[in-house]
């Protein structure tokens, strides 16, 4: 997605809300614009009761899509395959693409993402077509009627050293979710968790900590690559906490390959996040050149009915 100036016209002292509310845009709409400086001169941003004298430009976004489809989609939502490295939102005016440019290009801009899904986390995310429904499923997922499945390699045999079974009896609370999944086994990782409270630190870097929200994951072993020292694991994570599964396991000693917070000093992390690090460098120091982490599967109810999408997309070590 492009930001870009678009010339409105001149202008002889019209004021700079009522400009776009002539464009067709909400009082509330027009507000936030106005806020967010979108209207300009030359060389100048006008604020929403500027008197506008001369030239005018607006600063929109232009989707530039570049062909990627929906896995599933009915009236009310559809869900993409998102790839890793493309975000869910324009992250400001730098931002040249996003999945928004795929979503806004065939659904108008009405349509958002449901739920989060980080940049670098490949795999399903669910998209809603229009403001209602984004309302209804957002409430959904905030409930915890949805049941999401990960997939991830970390470093070392994963074999629940340490921690118990998954017993739905011990998690009473997490029932309904729990049927969502069905038969679900693993063993568990139930850890609070919050942001770090080291300033010293990155700010978006998660800790382990007694007095944080509660945060449980449930994880199993599908393969053990004995050659490499890596573990394919799926995880089930019965709370959504940001980075809830990476710092669990993290935790555990079964870092995610790739991971470009956790396990990292500050100089290394600042290194990946600003781009300065190259691919190969980052192999040799995290594992791989991305997170290798994927979003598999979504299973939640909506209107009476249960959906459930796989993702289609190939996970491998292949090129990472």
């Amino acid at each position: 997605m492009a930001y870009k100036k678009f010339k409105l016209g001149y202008f002889s002292g019209e004021k700079t809300y009522k400009i776009l509310l002539n464009l067709g845009y909400e009082m509330r709409e027009a507000q936030r614009l106005c806020d967010k400086g979108r209207l300009v001169g030359d060389g100048v941003v006008f604020a929403k009761n500027d008197l506008v004298c001369g030239e005018a430009y607006f600063i929109d976004y232009e989707c530039e899509p570049r062909g990627l489809k929906p896995i599933f989609e009915c009236d009310e939502f559809g869900v993409f395959d998102k790839p890793s490295g493309v975000l869910a939102h324009p992250n400001g005016r730098n931002c040249e693409y996003s999945l928004c440019d795929e979503i806004w290009s065939l659904w108008g801009r009405g349509a958002c993402v449901a739920h989060r899904l980080d940049r670098e986390t490949s795999g399903v995310i669910v998209v809603a077509k229009n403001p209602k429904s984004a309302v209804e499923l957002k409430a959904a997922f905030e409930n915890r009627v949805v049941a999401k499945s990960y997939l991830a390699f970390v470093g070392g045999k994963f074999d629940g050293a340490g921690l118990k079974k998954f017993g739905i009896n011990n998690f009473e609370e997490f029932k309904d979710k729990a049927e969502i999944f069905g038969n679900l086994d693993g063993f568990v990782i139930d850890k609070n968790m919050d942001i770090t409270r080291n300033y010293d630190d990155v700010k978006t870097r998660m800790q382990i900590c007694e007095n944080g929200k509660r945060a449980v994951t449930v994880v199993r072993l599908l393969k053990y690559d004995e050659i490499g020292d890596i573990s394919l694991v799926e995880c089930y994570p019965l709370t959504g906490r940001q980075h809830q599964i990476r710092l669990h396991l993290f935790h555990v000693k079964h870092k995610i390959l790739g991971d470009p917070l956790y396990g990292l000093d500050k100089f290394h992390v600042e290194q990946i996040l600003d781009g300065m690090m190259s691919e190969n460098e980052r192999r040799k120091i995290t594992g791989a050149s991305r997170l290798m982490l994927h979003s598999n599967m979504i299973k939640f109810e909506y209107k009476g009915q249960i959906y459930e999408v796989k993702s289609k997309a190939k996970f491998d070590l292949v090129n990472c």
